[in-house]
């Protein structure tokens, strides 16, 4: 199990850096001459890269949760018991604050989903750039943290982001996920049944007017844990997708959404509310929520700190629970896809401001309390 967990933290770190790369690349090419090139780019291959690789990204998250769930950091009460708390007030705090904010404003309050979820290649590149300063069990504490924060991104696209309902599209879906159940059940165990009907899941969920990346977490749930032989497929998707997603498809999707054009933008428009209630809410609001959660549930003697972690390196974790980016700029396209492209930019804005500036004072943060720590 620890290999395993080296190994996902390694993933996700180098990601991390990939992903700024991309992200930067895709904000100076929207803004260069080259500009109209980025922007056909997106017109092209935004919709392939959103709602068909995005699926493999989700699958990947459902084997992931799966995974943590039967042998991780969250498959004992007490283990899941501070991070869940966390992760809700992480979740709370900055819906709050980005309502107050937009409450008069019915065209960017559509928005309120957008500084919600973690993103763990980030949050997890930024901690490992501490080394082995930082104690394992503090890693643990930010990707469980992280982990739960995205199934409250899934139930918010599965419950909130859909359109028209086509209910015979529903029903062939309902169908295939009995199928996947029946293939679960009974011994059939070979990976390539369940990745057939998943494909069929998702184009039923498209028709559907359900976000079609929810087909690759349900499908990830059908999956096999063991076979007859003790091995796994689900292990066995995981490992050989993670990478793709990594150092693929999460880069190409941030060239492909974090780019935006600042024509038009002037110093005030830091301050109109869509901008504004997302950096708050990723930055203040996370830091509030994760934070103020874990004290209550340790100070009320319902959870422990984690092991090596004092209330600094917490604040620090929760700091870098602003990291919002990936997730955050799904769901901020996911909200203003139907509107007009200057609120797409201005939400990129808000989550770049906010993810920005929750590393930058979070690694300042984990570097004093380790420094603490060390004396």
């Amino acid at each position: 199990m620890q290999k395993i967990l080296k190994q996902f933290l390694a993933l996700e770190s180098g990601s991390g850096i990939l992903l700024l790369l991309m992200a930067t690349l895709g904000m100076v090419w929207a803004n260069s001459p080259l500009g109209v090139i980025y922007q056909q780019f997106t017109r092209t291959f935004q919709l392939f890269i959103n709602e068909g690789l995005m699926a493999i990204f989700f699958l990947v998250v459902g084997l992931e949760l799966k995974r943590n769930f039967f042998s991780g950091p969250l498959s004992h009460f007490a283990k899941i018991l501070l991070p869940t708390a966390a992760a809700v007030g992480g979740m709370l705090v900055p819906v709050l604050i980005y309502y107050v904010i937009n409450a008069n404003n019915d065209n960017t309050l559509k928005g309120w989903a957008t500084p919600v979820a973690t993103d763990i290649a980030f949050a997890l590149g930024v901690l490992s750039l501490l080394g082995r300063r930082i104690p394992v069990q503090l890693k643990v504490f930010l990707l469980a943290l992280a982990i739960i924060d995205d199934i409250g991104a899934i139930i918010i696209i599965a419950l909130f982001f859909t359109q028209s309902l086509s209910y015979l599209m529903l029903f062939q879906a309902a169908l295939l996920l009995v199928v996947l159940y029946l293939l679960n059940r009974y011994p059939v165990r070979s990976l390539l049944p369940y990745l057939f009907i998943g494909v069929l899941l998702w184009v039923c969920l498209y028709h559907s007017g359900v976000h079609p990346t929810i087909a690759g977490v349900l499908l990830a749930f059908a999956i096999p844990v063991e076979d007859h032989q003790g091995q796994s497929p689900s292990s066995q998707l995981e490992s050989f997708l993670h990478p793709w997603v990594a150092y693929f498809i999460i880069p190409l999707f941030a060239l492909s959404n974090a780019g935006f054009s600042f024509a038009g933008m002037s110093f005030s428009t830091l301050f109109n509310g869509l901008v504004l209630g997302i950096a708050l809410g990723l930055f203040i609001g996370k830091q509030v929520g994760v934070f103020g959660f874990t004290w209550l549930f340790v100070k009320s003697g319902l959870a422990k700190l984690p092991e090596g972690a004092t209330w600094l390196s917490i604040y620090g974790v929760a700091l870098l629970g602003g990291i919002g980016f990936t997730m955050s700029l799904f769901l901020g396209t996911l909200s203003f896809q139907q509107e007009a492209a200057v609120y797409l930019s201005e939400m990129r804005l808000g989550v770049i401001i906010g993810s920005v500036l929750s590393g930058l004072v979070g690694a300042m943060v984990l570097i004093i309390a380790t420094e603490e720590r060390s004396h």
